[in-house]
């Protein structure tokens, strides 16, 4: 049998993308260091943030918008690195993109055990940034109560395998129930959570600003504000966004 020696391996995400430029500076945006950027024979670029490398390679004819690439980025500060990137990202391209191509997702804790965000760069790969928060990184069980279980899915869907229409339908099957009613601080996840898949479908302004208020119109204690804070930092920043 053959003895190894002790070795180091890494791997290292390879990407595709139209074009190298709008990528490389949004990842500089980021506070990536561009390593490497070739254009002849072929596009190449290298982006490094620490100890994270990713590699992408041009291809003219790729369509950004059907891309299925990305990666999964593990860190223990998820919170800073969020405003950190969205700082930057409201540096260079003036404001903090939110839909399209690229954006920048809000943080979400999710049912897999992992406080995320996802991002998604100019040539359509999604990177998700997490930090574990316990579990064993299996989808937790899905509540049997309706709100509960709705905005279970509703978020898996939306912040997670990124099918908007789905979120949507989920939520709006459990916003239509006369014969149930939810708590009030699950009321006021449904609705901003329904005014951000809105706004990121690219839906009329003037829908999402009414589901933001009538969250903004439910009287929620101090006991339940704190227990939705991401929910109400959300809520806030839409209601900017749409100024």
């Amino acid at each position: 049998m053959t003895r190894l020696r002790r070795m180091t391996e890494k791997t290292i995400p390879l990407l595709t993308c139209r074009d190298i430029a709008p990528v490389a500076a949004f990842y500089r945006a980021l506070g990536f260091a561009v390593t490497f950027e070739q254009k002849s024979p072929y596009a190449y670029l290298v982006v490094e943030r620490g100890a994270v490398e990713l590699q992408f390679h041009g291809m003219k004819d790729f369509d950004p918008q059907t891309s299925l690439g990305g990666c999964y980025i593990l860190t223990d500060e998820v919170d800073a690195l969020h405003e950190v990137f969205r700082a930057g990202l409201k540096d260079v391209y003036g404001k903090v993109p939110t839909r399209g191509l690229p954006r920048i997702g809000p943080v979400k804790d999710m049912a897999y055990g992992v406080r995320q965000f996802l991002m998604t760069d100019p040539g359509g790969n999604s990177i998700r940034v997490g930090q574990p928060t316990g579990g064993d990184g299996h989808i937790a069980p899905a509540p049997k109560e309706t709100f509960a279980r709705a905005l279970h899915f509703a978020v898996l869907f939306a912040d997670s395998k990124e099918d908007l229409p789905a979120a949507a339908k989920v939520l709006d099957r459990a916003l239509a129930l006369t014969h149930e009613r939810p708590t009030p601080d699950q009321r006021v996840r449904l609705l901003v959570l329904r005014a951000d898949v809105a706004h990121r479908q690219g839906e009329d302004p003037s829908g999402v600003a009414r589901r933001l208020a009538e969250a903004d119109a439910v009287p929620l204690t101090d006991t339940e504000r704190r227990r939705i804070p991401d929910d109400l930092a959300r809520l806030a920043e839409l209601r900017l966004t749409l100024r």
